[in-house]
């Protein structure tokens, strides 16, 4: 399984100049069972990370554009009419995939952001009382813009809850913007990247991840990080129980990535300002990152 992670990583390098740690990061975010907020500016690589891992899973790749007038069903999918049969047929939506790709998420509409609750959380769509499972493994990769903000819905507490954690992939070193240059004259494209592992040997991985040992004490300063977030006095609104939940297989996967059967506090560390800064409300304008760091500097250290 080892060598499954790491065909995995060389496979995205592939299309992927650099990024290292954002690549370890979804590779986190999808063997913890979770998903990924990406929060950066236009044209660093979203939309081809998360092409590029569809394909090295083997998996259905989906993409949403999202806009002001996209409607939930867009999503979801909806009932159509079938003069044939004199029935209504059940039309899916984009996420019945395994890796679906929200773009600029928030210039969708709270209603249709909500759309996607239930698919993250229970892995199933609701359609007319009827409710159907999307496929497994279900990863969603959403972006978002954090320079502009005209035109845009700010993703409310509970749907930034859903994602286990967020990221910037960022501007490019000077050396990794040359080598994309140079490899313009390449004829390799995202399609013609080869599945490297399986859909099946994905949910292996995540079974392996969830069976990661984590003692007593990690668990406890796990709590201690997550509870001291609705203590500070620069915090409006605390880290929910689902974060702790979230550091804790997070912190399981990370384990696992790096060859090891157990946690460290260290991966709880690394980890820890991905996971809970876009959880928590900042107040007076104060920055999530800072205060995370602040409070990880402050709780003791198993």
């Amino acid at each position: 399984m080892r060598e499954h992670i790491e065909r995995l990583k060389q496979n995205l390098g592939k299309t992927i100049v650099g990024k290292a740690d954002a690549i370890r990061l979804v590779l986190v975010a999808v063997l913890s069972g979770g998903h990924a907020l990406l929060e950066d500016v236009p044209g660093v690589g979203k939309t081809l990370l998360a092409k590029s891992l569809a394909r090295s899973i083997d998996g259905k790749f989906q993409r949403i554009q999202c806009t002001p007038d996209l409607l939930p069903t867009d999503i979801t999918g909806t009932n159509i009419w079938n003069p044939r049969s004199g029935e209504f047929e059940f039309l899916p939506g984009p996420v019945f995939a395994n890796v679906l790709l929200a773009d600029e998420i928030n210039r969708a509409t709270p209603r249709t952001q909500s759309a996607l609750l239930e698919v993250m959380e229970e892995k199933q769509v609701t359609v007319d009382g009827i409710s159907r499972s999307v496929p497994a493994p279900f990863f969603v990769i959403a972006t978002q813009n954090p320079i502009e903000y005209q035109g845009t819905f700010p993703l409310p507490e509970a749907q930034m809850d859903r994602f286990t954690l967020s990221l910037t992939l960022g501007y490019p070193q000077a050396l990794e913007e040359l080598q994309m240059l140079e490899r313009l004259s390449d004829t390799f494209a995202v399609e013609d990247l080869q599945p490297c592992i399986s859909l099946s040997q994905v949910q292996e991985l995540r079974r392996l991840c969830a069976a990661v040992k984590v003692e007593g004490s990690l668990k406890q300063y796990i709590v201690d990080l997550v509870r001291s977030t609705r203590e500070d006095e620069e915090i409006t609104l605390g880290v929910s129980p689902r974060g702790a939940v979230a550091l804790h297989r997070a912190s399981q996967a990370l384990a696992f990535i790096s060859g090891r059967d157990y946690a460290t506090p260290d991966d709880v560390k690394d980890l820890a300002p991905h996971v809970l800064s876009h959880r928590l409300i900042p107040a007076g304008g104060r920055r999530a990152r800072t205060i995370v760091d602040k409070l990880l500097k402050s709780v003791s250290i198993p």
